[in-house]
């Protein structure tokens, strides 16, 4: 190659030095397609053979060896796989969609009226059926009888001080509905250590 340079009239110490030039520019490239063979075959794969062996064929095939490679190379990066199962794995839960209590967060089961961690009504029993309803709705999907209203300020609170029996009583000096819906609504206690 120096002897081509020289030729076209350069000077032989410009000749070597340009031949030097390019073979440190060749050698750099070589190199650096070798790491970069090495990192996305490492990203790609946890197979140490893998990983060497293709990092091996890029060094004697060179250009061809990094085009073999680009072809044969796993699709996805170990990143993007373990995104993509994480992204199933919540797919999977908003399925099975376990029920859990809006008042603590517990997991709890469909056929429970309230929660037993934190107290909170999930539930109300038909007034007619008493097939369990979710707490807005007016009429029972199994019998169609109307159902009374249900406001969260209907559950009794019971303080430390206040017995259970003066509780009931103030609930049966109350109209017949409010009776029912005291008779029929949870009793909190302060300073429960689940309730918030």
């Amino acid at each position: 190659m120096g002897e081509l340079l020289t030729g076209l009239g350069l000077s032989n110490d410009l000749a070597v030095g340009l031949t030097i030039y390019g073979v440190v520019i060749i050698a750099a490239l070589w190199l650096a397609m070798l790491i970069w063979v090495y990192r996305d075959m490492r990203s790609r794969s946890r197979d140490t053979f893998g990983q060497l062996g293709a990092v091996v064929m890029v060094a004697l095939l060179t250009i061809p060896g990094l085009i073999i490679y680009l072809l044969i190379r796993p699709r996805e990066t170990l990143s993007d796989a373990y995104e993509r199962s994480l992204e199933e794995e919540a797919l999977l839960q908003e399925i099975e969609e376990k029920a859990t209590c809006p008042g603590c967060g517990q997991h709890v089961r469909e056929a429970w009226q309230a929660c037993p961690h934190c107290h909170t009504r999930l539930k109300k029993p038909c007034v007619h059926c008493r097939n369990l309803l979710e707490l807005s709705w007016q009429v029972c999907p199994y019998c169609t009888s109307p159902q009374p209203g249900y406001s969260p300020e209907q559950v009794a609170v019971v303080t430390r001080g206040q017995s259970r029996s003066s509780a009931a009583s103030e609930a049966s000096m109350a109209s017949p509905r409010q009776a029912m819906t005291a008779a029929s609504s949870l009793e909190f206690v302060d300073g429960d250590e689940y309730r918030r």
